[in-house]
């Protein structure tokens, strides 16, 4: 049978140090001469001792708090980038806030930290953490490819709250868009509409890669009932754009995040809800009412949270080997842009 697990203590007990110098010097605390701080890596890594960074913060924070109630730390980091859209800030707060809600219920609390543009650099970012003992990291999510290799990974267990992140390869929880998708054309369909048309931002789907375009193309394809429109994919949205292709293919439906072309389709002598229907794919974006999909940003948020903190209490710091990815579906949401359901005979 496998001898017990080193701890710090037996590590102390065959290095001829005191407990609190074995460790200082796994910590990376500066008080310790580095030749010390060495050994006693060496030490611990042939002993197969990996520190708990729970069981650290736990007794700093009581020492700081003199006793009281135990609250972990979590990090939730945002990347500021000046070609992020508006809309961005108000779905980011959801996400934290959700995370910030179950964080307490679970003992933990969360603080944000802005990094990139106008923020602290990714050097900057690890050495805070470290200085404040935080472990769990939450990363929201980035317009762009975001970077965040930089950060010593052995300390933190992280997550990220979009659909995928390669520096490094993280664990993700993010909305379930193919599915929401599939699910708002069937109700469509069972109102009766029969020539959805779908309109995207390119990057917007690219981003979540291309799942949006996927999801709607497959519907087509799989429902014989449903007459076939071609996606508007655009880098761009423009009012001729749109107007060309509505009055080409003319869609009896229209699902895209842009509200304003609800006003587009009634210049063009389209009656929404009578004649037309408008679905909004995030409500968070809608400029004025309408029917449309919540992509729920405060369950992702209370997820990430959780699966955080999981990592943080079986002490698994550093890059996954295996990354996983956890779904939620949207949440749909009745409006005024669509026909109501005729009533069964």
């Amino acid at each position: 049978m496998p001898g017990p697990a080193p701890t710090l203590r037996s590590l102390a007990r065959t290095l001829g140090l005191s407990r609190t110098t074995v460790s200082d010097a796994l910590r990376g605390s500066p008080r310790v001469d580095p030749s010390t701080a060495a050994r006693v890596k060496k030490a611990a890594r042939a002993a197969g001792y990996r520190r708990n960074p729970l069981a650290g913060a736990l007794m700093s924070e009581l020492r700081r708090s003199r006793g009281t109630a135990f609250r972990g730390v979590l990090a939730a980091v945002d990347f500021l980038e000046p070609d992020r859209p508006d809309y961005a800030a108000r779905y980011h707060r959801e996400l934290v806030l959700g995370a910030t809600t179950r964080a307490t219920d679970l003992g933990f609390k969360v603080e944000k930290f802005e990094v990139g543009h106008a923020g602290v650099s990714v050097h900057r970012l690890d050495s805070i953490l470290q200085s404040r003992g935080i472990h769990g990291v939450m990363l929201l999510p980035a317009w762009d490819e975001p970077d965040l290799s930089n950060l010593d990974w052995t300390r933190f267990a992280g997550i990220y709250t979009d659909y995928i992140i390669e520096r490094p390869a993280l664990h993700s929880v993010c909305s379930d868009h193919y599915r929401s998708l599939l699910a708002a054309l069937q109700r469509l369909a069972a109102l009766g509409y029969q020539r959805p048309g779908l309109f995207l931002q390119k990057h917007q789907d690219e981003r979540l890669q291309y799942r949006w375009g996927a999801a709607f193309r497959a519907f087509q394809e799989s429902h014989p009932g449903t007459k076939p429109v071609p996606p508007l994919i655009v880098e761009t949205f423009t009012r001729e754009g749109f107007t060309a292709w509505f009055r080409r293919h003319k869609p009896d439906v229209v699902l895209g995040h842009n509200t304003e072309a609800i006003d587009w389709m009634e210049n063009l002598g389209a009656e929404v809800p009578a004649t037309h229907g408008f679905v909004c794919l995030n409500v968070l974006m809608k400029t004025r009412p309408c029917a449309g999909l919540d992509l729920q940003p405060r369950q992702l948020g209370a997820r990430a949270c959780e699966l955080l903190i999981a990592q943080l209490q079986r002490n698994e710091t550093g890059i996954p080997e295996w990354p996983s990815t956890t779904t939620i579906p949207a949440h749909w949401m009745d409006g005024p842009t669509l026909r109501s359901a005729k009533p069964s005979k």
